[in-house]
């Protein structure tokens, strides 16, 4: 997780001026930003939690309940903070059938969470993704935006241990 984040968490998110100055700077008055300006804030802080929902809302002058459907309706934005890495599973039909729930059921097991968790040091969060494109590699999965093919339980344990 960015010093960014771990910082954000520990203050309780209390000043939020970076998304506000380039709300004011970029977005003020423009309909159909609020996705751009989610996008942002998460780049920003790491997550979107309500008090951070809350503030954008205010700042674009719009109801609470609008931005906060936003961000619960898209699995893109996440409302509790994230690990450092991301790492997705492939649950397509060639990577399930090639074995993508093996890789599944093996990393709970190695990674002590379950799917949509973050590790306790927040390291890693673990997600599943329905397709990544990569059928002919299956079974794949992803850490952060780099596509690894042909997984098994080993060569996760292998790849995994480059990321300690």
């Amino acid at each position: 997780m960015s010093e960014r984040a771990t910082a954000m968490t520990e203050q309780k998110l209390t000043d939020f001026h970076e998304i506000g100055d380039l709300i004011d700077l970029y977005f003020k008055g423009k309909r159909g930003c609020l996705i751009q300006v989610l996008h942002t804030a998460q780049g920003l802080y790491g997550y979107l939690p309500q008090e951070l929902q809350q503030y954008i809302a205010d700042k674009l002058e719009m109801p609470f309940s609008e931005v906060s459907g936003v961000v619960t309706f898209y699995s893109f934005f996440s409302i509790n903070p994230r690990g450092e890495h991301t790492i997705r599973v492939c649950l397509g039909t060639a990577c399930y059938v090639r074995g993508g729930k093996k890789i599944i059921d093996h990393l709970i097991q190695k990674l002590g969470i379950e799917v949509g968790d973050t590790t306790p040091d927040r390291k890693f969060t673990f997600e599943i993704a329905r397709c990544i494109g990569a059928c002919g590699l299956a079974p794949a999965l992803m850490i952060d935006d780099v596509v690894y093919r042909q997984m098994t339980p080993s060569k996760v344990d292998s790849l995994l241990a480059t990321y300690k």
